[in-house]
């Protein structure tokens, strides 16, 4: 790793709006894109039912956070309209807000008025791919809001970010990067945040087999660590398969992922990321020595 940085002890909680959210095991997030381009079920879930019958879906194979986006943010993804982004987001978190009551809804934009419409409107916590650098007003919103933040490393936009992506110490210059942004959160009164290193978002397959080898080495600040690695193309262009055939390369680097602490699997299928869960739990818990049986 280079430079020395001093652990803290991991967060195992997160207040969300009122309500603890524990990390001491991990969680599934279950995606529900309402978008028509997003790279593996773009259209899919636009209509009411659609919406519903997705997060039901979630919610009973075991998801403990729904994750709405309304934009694409995949590779060469052209940014829409703040308008079309609310006006696409908005009814479904309302939706969502007055089916399940109690679910944790969680908002994927990185427009901090998007961010604000979308608490308002019910959502409980932000999902900001970019981290806070395409919107300058995104943090102090942050704070204002006083509600959980995933915070995603980027390196460009997602129109520019698999263009030419480059590090010299892939592992320590992202941590190093979001060591910096969640000093800034904690200076503004944010301290429920959850760290993503932000597989496939201005990184090469090297980059991101890297960033999962060394995934422990995120606990360094202290944070929930977020894993998105739902049928990815690091997972594609290692087996030479395609978004839609990928769901057994995606448990595999999940079951990688929570070996190496990760607190958070970000899905499009929750019952499989709930097997590993599962399944890493029993190794973890397991007391029993070889050979004993």
């Amino acid at each position: 790793m280079g430079q020395q940085i001093t652990a803290i002890p991991m967060k195992q909680t997160i207040n969300c709006r009122g309500k603890l959210i524990d990390f001491s095991t991990p969680l599934v997030m279950g995606v529900i894109n309402v978008t028509p381009d997003s790279f593996f079920d773009g259209g899919k879930y636009n209509s009411e039912s659609g919406i519903i019958e997705r997060a039901k879906m979630h919610l009973e194979a075991g998801a403990a956070i729904l994750d709405v986006g309304a934009m694409s943010t995949r590779p060469k993804a052209e940014m829409i309209a703040e308008s079309e982004e609310l006006e696409r987001l908005i009814p479904a978190v309302k939706l969502l807000r007055t089916t399940f009551p109690e679910a944790v809804i969680s908002v994927d934009t990185f427009r901090s008025s998007i961010a604000q419409a979308a608490i308002e409107a019910g959502a409980d916590m932000i999902n900001d791919i970019s981290g806070g650098t395409m919107d300058d007003a995104m943090f102090t919103t942050i704070a204002k809001l006083q509600v959980p933040y995933v915070l995603m490393h980027i390196q460009g936009t997602p129109e520019t970010m698999q263009d030419n992506p480059h590090y010299n110490k892939v592992t320590q210059e992202v941590i190093t990067d979001l060591m910096l942004k969640a000093h800034q959160l904690k200076q503004l009164g944010v301290h429920d945040i959850i760290i993503d290193p932000g597989f496939g978002f201005g990184k090469t397959l090297e980059h991101n087999l890297s960033l999962l080898q060394n995934l422990n080495h995120f606990a360094v600040l202290g944070h929930p660590i977020l894993a998105g690695l739902s049928r990815k193309s690091m997972i594609n262009r290692v087996l030479g398969t395609k978004p839609e055939n990928a769901l057994n390369g995606t448990t595999a680097l999940n079951m990688i992922a929570l070996e190496r602490g990760a607190s958070i699997l970000r899905v499009h299928d929750v019952k499989e990321a709930m097997e590993c869960v599962k399944l890493n739990n029993a190794i973890s818990n397991s007391n029993s020595n070889f050979g004993d049986s």
